[in-house]
């Protein structure tokens, strides 16, 4: 019945488009030629067509928008399917069609067809398209709070991936997914969870199956179960019924996992780092470069400024050198400006700076809550221990101690560590806590783009220089 219903919608989604397509070529060509407007958009002198002659295009111009449109999956099913990802595909599936519709001008030398209506219907389109989208989504969604185009799911297994299913599903109601309960051979019958209840055992399918009550079976075993998964799946796809894996991996691939096709054989990377890809690293390092160029430029008269104080609060050098951990886990001397008086190495690796802490001088005190004694890793930028964005590195006793004590925590060495980063704009700097600072940096490591790269260094500039939680 749902099948059928998806169906019927398709075709009406797309009777709905084609409509769309011919009111908004035929809306543009009024207001360019027939409107009150159209003065401003008709010159004197300038080439006419017929009103014939313009709408025979809509013979290929209908037909080919609705070819773009399944070609850029818009008439997916809408219930897991974002408005901003439908947006999107909107926005390209016009772009591409106007460019193909002036092309296909060019190549049959029809000039007198005027460009700026097709510009017009261009912006038309693409507003009513959305408009039109947007208001059948809050249609479907008023249907579906009202019990009506249900999808009934039963889940096999109970796991990690089915509590994180059963959140989603939930909290979304307008998806029109209606979750019949979990089979599972180690929870009891009768175990609830947000109101989803444990059913009975895995082999109770073989009963349920037949009365042909379900539209779509959700198998999400537990890793330690996977050697029933084969038979599983053969038994669900025998009944007809329409089945989705979902692997119980979040503790291995806690955030998207990157797949490839090796001639074939489909590969899950267990972490997606988008800056093992070669141009995406010279850009970075590019950037890195010029920005430490500039930056030492910029920051010189402040640098000299804080070298005269710091010489001037006591015995000691103005560069601080200290080995800490980057790239590939290799270690590096990274430069910082003394902030604490002259001590014994011993000392200096006794621990993290708190607050009071009476080591630190009046001048570092300063510097340090200013985060300019940060300065001179511009340095260690452009040699290239360092990049301006990325996990802040931490010190080799401290490394080997967390990477026993925080899963995942050596991570954040697959790239260069940073000068700032995501997990400093968000206020976890000093003495906060490590577990979240690792998270951010995850986070970071696995969506890194030069966008989001720009958006941490502006951020730096609001509100990263002042640290409360810097002593």
């Amino acid at each position: 019945m749902i099948k059928d219903n998806q169906k019927i919608f398709n075709r009406l989604h797309v009777l709905i488009d084609a409509i769309i397509v011919a009111c908004s070529y035929m809306l543009a060509w009024f207001i360019h030629f027939e409107s009150v407007f159209s003065a401003y958009f008709v010159e004197p002198g300038e080439g006419y067509l017929d009103m014939e002659r313009y709408f025979e295009a809509m013979w290929l111009l209908v037909p080919g928008y609705l070819i773009l449109y399944y070609s850029f999956n818009m008439y997916k099913p809408k219930r897991a399917t974002g408005r901003q990802f439908e947006v999107v595909n909107i926005l390209k599936a016009n772009t591409v069609g106007f460019i193909c519709f002036i092309g296909t001008l060019y190549m049959l030398k029809e000039r007198d067809f005027s460009r700026s209506m097709i510009v017009m219907f261009f912006v038309i389109n693409i507003f009513l398209t959305i408009l039109a989208r947007l208001f059948i989504r809050k249609l479907l969604r008023l249907f579906r709070k009202k019990g009506y185009n249900i999808k009934h799911i039963l889940l096999v297994g109970y796991s990690r991936a089915t509590e994180a299913y059963i959140d989603r599903i939930v909290s979304n109601p307008q998806w029109g997914y209606h979750i019949c309960g979990v089979l599972d051979n180690h929870i009891p019958a009768g175990t609830l969870y947000k109101g989803i209840k444990v059913l009975g055992r895995i082999e109770n399918l073989e009963i349920i199956l037949p009365e042909n009550k379900l539209d779509e079976i959700a198998i999400t075993l537990a890793l330690a179960d996977y050697d029933h998964l084969e038979e599983l799946v053969a038994m669900c796809e025998k009944s007809g019924v329409h089945t989705k894996f979902i692997p119980d991996y979040s503790s291995l691939i806690p955030s998207r996992p990157y797949t490839e096709d090796l001639n074939g054989l489909p590969v899950i990377n267990i972490r997606y780092v988008p800056l093992t890809n070669t141009l995406n690293l010279v850009a970075k390092r590019l950037i890195d470069i010029v920005g430490s160029l500039c930056g030492i430029v910029v920051f010189s008269p402040i640098m000299l400024v804080s070298a005269i104080l710091i010489k001037c609060s006591g015995p000691g050098p103005i560069i601080f050198k200290q080995e800490r951990v980057g790239l590939h886990n290799k270690t590096f001397q990274m430069y910082k400006f003394r902030t604490m008086r002259q001590q014994a190495p011993e000392e200096e690796k006794k621990g993290w700076t708190v607050k009071g802490d009476p080591r630190v001088t009046k001048v570092g005190r300063f510097l340090r809550k200013t985060s300019l004694d940060e300065i001179p890793q511009l340095f260690n930028i452009l040699i290239g221990n360092m990049s301006l964005v990325g996990p802040r590195p931490e010190r080799p006793q401290f490394v080997e101690q967390f990477k026993e004590e925080i899963p995942r925590y050596m991570v954040k060495h697959q790239v260069r560590p940073g000068l700032t980063g995501w997990a400093q704009v968000n206020g976890y700097r000093g003495d906060t806590s490590i577990r979240k600072r690792i998270e951010y940096d995850i986070y970071y490591i696995e969506n890194w783009t030069m966008s989001l790269d720009i958006k941490i260094m502006f951020l730096t500039i609001f509100r990263g220089f002042i640290n409360k939680n810097a002593y």
